[in-house]
């Protein structure tokens, strides 16, 4: 079975990070780290309250044992340590502070140190940045992540599979997050699959 880190940190598109957590814990053993500001965003945008009790609460949630859920201010997790072997990392949402900590190496909470691991350890890292417009900053941080062969996925809708729902273009921008890290998935209709 395979290991991933999925990341959710305090920008806009928590859905986002919950919609993935569904996909990846079908399949994986998960490690979730949510940046401590994040709770009342996932609550404002899903509805969902994941404040108390979170392990115990997922485990529930989704049926699965295989959840992890670590503090963000616990640098003592798996997960901070090179020598535990995870199949690569995502975050996503990612505020700008986040990737901004990553692209300079500061690794001031979990989620950076994890990522700096992911990194130095050259196991595949995806970061979805949410923020628009991108300043020269951001794509700088940006560029400089990518070079070394950070995925950088923005969660950018398309729509030649003819989305009805939020949930629709939800899935494809999953989908592509899931494509860019190889993890199979039916979550949308490919272009030239034929109509929907």
């Amino acid at each position: 079975m395979k290991r991933y880190v999925l990341a959710i940190t305090g920008a806009s598109g928590s859905i986002l990070g919950v919609r993935l957590l569904e996909e990846l814990v079908k399949r994986s053993e998960v490690h979730l780290l949510v940046s401590r500001n994040t709770f009342p965003i996932i609550l404002d945008e899903t509805g969902l309250d994941w404040s108390a009790d979170t392990e115990a609460l997922l485990r529930d949630t989704y049926r699965a044992d295989r959840i992890f859920f670590h503090e963000d201010t616990n640098m003592y997790a798996p997960v901070s340590s090179g020598s535990y072997k995870t199949d690569g990392m995502f975050i996503v949402p990612c505020t700008m502070k986040t990737l901004a900590g990553i692209a300079c190496g500061y690794a001031n909470n979990l989620i950076e140190r994890a990522a700096d691991v992911t990194i130095k350890e050259g196991r595949p890292l995806l970061l979805a940045p949410r923020e628009m417009p991108f300043s020269s900053v951001h794509l700088e941080n940006m560029l400089k992540l990518s070079r070394i062969g950070v995925r950088i996925a923005p969660p950018v809708p398309a729509f030649y599979q003819g989305p009805k729902t939020l949930n629709d273009m939800v899935d494809f921008m999953i989908g592509k997050m899931l494509d860019a890290m190889a993890i199979e998935h039916g979550l949308f209709r490919r272009w030239g699959s034929g109509p929907s």
